[in-house]
């Protein structure tokens, strides 16, 4: 056969053949599916950063209220609920444990109802001075758990 002759006799090339298509369909597949995945994990924790910064700015509120109580215990009356309005010393709010966030009067504050406050104040030594108190704010809304500890000493008696 002459090469006009062999050049009239071949097919053109008319695309993909089957196993090409179901290769690249595998590829496309696998591809997309990394992407959604991707894309499901960002959109679910979108709103993390939100509520770590509120359940942090209730925690520091509620440090710096209490560290700048007097350190010395005093007699006072028992709150109300979970009200703080009766705590005059820094000794006062250990098993401090509200189902949610209130104000110092007792009031809850309703923007933050899915959020629950419990406070530790413990007698300790820090780096040798024995006259101080460690304080744990923890701040729950939902799984999510943060602790915020400080200390206070009784520099000021």
């Amino acid at each position: 056969m002459s090469s006009e002759r062999r050049r009239r006799h071949q097919r053109p090339p008319r695309g993909f053949t089957l196993i090409e298509m179901v290769v690249a369909i595998v590829v496309i597949g696998v591809g997309l599916a990394g992407v959604l995945l991707a894309f499901g994990a960002v959109t679910r924790g979108s709103g993390d950063a939100a509520v770590r910064k509120q359940m942090l700015a209730v925690a520091e509120e509620l440090m710096e209220e209490i560290q700048l109580k007097p350190y010395a215990a005093a007699a006072n009356a028992a709150p109300a609920a979970c009200a703080r309005d009766t705590y005059n010393d820094v000794a006062d709010y250990d098993g401090y444990n509200a189902g949610s966030v209130c104000g110092i009067d007792g009031t809850a504050i309703p923007a933050l109802a899915g959020y629950a406050v419990s406070i530790s104040v413990q007698a300790a030594t820090l780096q040798g001075v024995s006259a101080t108190r460690k304080i744990i704010v923890t701040v729950r809304r939902g799984s999510d758990t943060l602790v915020l500890t400080g200390w206070r000493a009784d520099y000021a008696s």
